[in-house]
């Protein structure tokens, strides 16, 4: 089985976040990068059945040379090679057509993307990516095994779990469930050596459609000063004539 998981290079949570040009840019100085967490874990389901079942596990990223030491630790990981499209990633329709792209000269029969990265939370590109391909298509996926050609996939959906039976090729958009957050691998000296002899290519982007710019960004407004009441009436009054929730 060959399997590419995509991988995007967001901001650490605990990252300040500010922006330049009028808002219109992200302020990347001082802020570190890392994997994308819903494409942490299914780089994790990957390595499972690599180990399990001998698949063979590329990473592909859309980004310029800042991104490699991202894909670097995911080879640490234990992913084979990489690829990365030599684009900034714009738009997620973009995105979308350079991964479509890699795939479909790889021939892959399980492709792994995060169901959103936390950066900009569009959710776009998995969905895309498989009708770019036109490969069966399971999102938000919390639990997925393979026996030959078959899969069985399970996603969330409100108020429970559903189990779904299809055919390989497939593209999931995996998130936090499809392995256990104990599961996680970090990367050992070992691995962080063998990373660094690990194929990287680099590929110029196909030409594609970008249909949506940045406007503006906006962080959310600070929180307001605490008022402290030492009565009843007094808070309900607020609640009712201030606060306009009662």
């Amino acid at each position: 089985m060959k399997i590419l998981v995509c991988i995007s290079n967001v901001p650490d949570t605990t990252s300040k976040i500010n922006f330049t040009e009028g808002d219109t840019k992200f302020d990347t100085n001082g802020v570190q990068f890392v994997i994308n967490p819903n494409d942490e874990f299914g780089l994790t389901r990957a390595m499972w059945f690599k180990e399990k079942q001998g698949a063979t596990v590329h990473i592909a990223t859309v980004g310029d040379a800042s991104v490699e030491p991202t894909m670097r630790k995911a080879l640490a990981i234990g992913a084979d090679e990489g690829i990365r499209i030599n684009a900034l990633p714009t738009d997620g329709y973009f995105v979308a057509e350079q991964l479509a792209e890699v795939a479909k000269s790889g021939e892959y029969d399980l492709i792994i993307a995060g169901r959103e990265s936390i950066d900009y939370n569009g959710g776009m590109v998995p969905g895309i990516l498989a009708t770019l391909l036109d490969m069966n298509f399971v999102n938000t996926c919390i639990g997925l095994e393979v026996d030959g050609n078959s899969a069985k996939a399970i996603r969330e959906i409100d108020g429970g779990k559903e189990t779904l039976s299809t055919d390989l090729p497939l593209v999931i958009g995996g998130q936090k469930g499809l392995v256990e957050e104990s599961d996680l691998r970090i990367p050992n000296m070992r691995g962080i050596m063998m990373a660094r002899k690990k194929q990287l290519n680099v590929v110029e982007p196909v030409s594609a459609l970008q249909g949506t710019t940045d406007v503006k960004f906006e962080k959310p407004a600070p929180k307001g000063a605490v008022k402290l009441v030492d009565n009843v009436d007094a808070l309900i009054d607020l609640l009712h004539n201030e606060a306009k929730a009662i």
